[in-house]
């Protein structure tokens, strides 16, 4: 038994590897594709105007076509050059055509995925319930990697996560019931929206975005209502961290803004690894209460 379950947690590794390389292309072309399906609407709307038929300049970006190039010298990734951890290395975390830097990112995101799905299966076991949640955990990733360079929260992901916590949770894959995950999607989203309308009446200022809204009530359907106020509360410790260090760094953005859908990643993920009553707890200790 220990054996079969060694060889699980093996195929899981293995499977995160796979789907962090999968991942990296997402977080990379996702954003680029808002943008440009932005910009098609745009100059759809502005021929329209004029009269005029509106006809693409290039082919759609897609996560699948045109195949991964080098960002610095446009050299077209060989299958052996994008084998997940093992190309970055062999190439010493350099293109092959012109020796520009790869970002050690790539391995990080898959080697990340991997860990992950493998204390998943260890877990759970080469279950539903196990698969449910490496699902979750990939979107996560994902949102939070985008949302760190973009301040983006695509609906492409975030609203599929919210619907999926919800069929997981009807199908008993969470370990919460369905009524507990119907309120928590309510209440992670009317949350949110309300601290930002309070706090634009008050400041004139957008204090989030529309994507945390939907992340929270994601978060809402996975872990029910009871854990919203310890996801919270835990990102908003952790955010505030990060932010303080970035500031004595120098490192914030112009504006001196942080995307919030990192740290609710952040808090996500805790909650899956030790429970919302222990990040209670643990933060209310960190606080001195």
């Amino acid at each position: 038994m220990d054996f079969l379950m060694q060889g699980d947690v093996a195929l899981a590794a293995l499977l995160g590897l796979l789907i962090g390389s999968f991942l990296n292309v997402v977080i990379h072309r996702l954003p680029q594709m808002m943008e440009a399906q932005w910009d098609a609407e745009c100059a759809e709307h502005q021929a329209a105007k004029a009269g005029a038929e509106y006809r693409p300049a290039s082919p759609a970006l897609t996560l699948c076509q045109p195949r991964s190039r080098c960002p610095h010298c446009g050299h077209a990734i060989t299958w052996h050059e994008n084998i997940p951890v093992l190309s970055w290395i062999f190439l010493c975390g350099k293109c092959r055509a012109c020796k520009q830097g790869i970002s050690a990112r790539y391995p990080l995101v898959e080697i990340t995925t991997a860990v992950v799905f493998a204390w998943i299966v260890h877990r759970w076991g080469f279950t539903y319930e196990a698969w449910a949640w490496c699902g979750f955990s990939a979107a996560l990733l994902t949102l939070a990697l985008i949302d760190w360079d973009t301040t983006l929260l695509p609906d492409d992901i975030t609203l599929p996560l919210l619907w999926a916590g919800l069929l997981s949770t009807a199908l008993g894959w969470t370990g919460i019931n369905l009524p507990s995950a119907l309120w928590g999607a309510v209440a992670g989203y009317g949350s949110l929206w309300s601290i930002y309308w309070f706090f634009k009446l008050v400041t004139g200022k957008e204090g989030m975005g529309y994507g945390d809204f939907k992340l929270f009530a994601a978060l809402g359907a996975w872990f029910g209502w009871q854990a919203l106020v310890p996801i919270i509360l835990m990102a908003s410790v952790i955010g505030a961290i990060v932010g303080i260090a970035m500031k004595l760094s120098s490192k914030l953005r112009e504006g001196g803004y942080i995307p919030f859908g990192p740290f609710l990643a952040g808090a996500g993920f805790t909650a899956m690894f030790f429970g919302h009553e222990r990040i209670m707890s643990t933060v209310l200790r960190s606080l001195g209460l």
